[in-house]
């Protein structure tokens, strides 16, 4: 069975070198969005969540098959009514 490998980019690299065994790409997808999922709901409780945040999925050769790209950008109606930084 394949291996993968989900790489988050937010500001530093988090490396995942052990993979996740899965039967195919197409379950990687639904995995990666799932697990990003899971990291960002975590990460937004925490200060340190930043505009840019990525995933990367590549194969046991270091090829990347896919990326998952989120980023934040605040609109001008909260920029207008916001006097502090999130």
């Amino acid at each position: 069975m394949p291996r993968y490998f989900f790489h988050v980019f937010d500001g530093k690299s988090t490396l995942d070198a052990d993979g996740t065994e899965l039967p195919d790409w197409h379950t990687a997808r639904r995995e990666a969005v799932r697990l990003a999922g899971e990291i960002l709901s975590d990460e937004a409780q925490g200060p340190f969540l930043g505009n840019e945040w990525r995933m990367e999925v590549t194969d046991a050769k270091g090829l990347t098959l896919f990326q998952l790209d989120f980023f934040f950008t605040e609109s001008a109606a909260i920029q207008r009514t916001m006097f502090e930084p999130i």
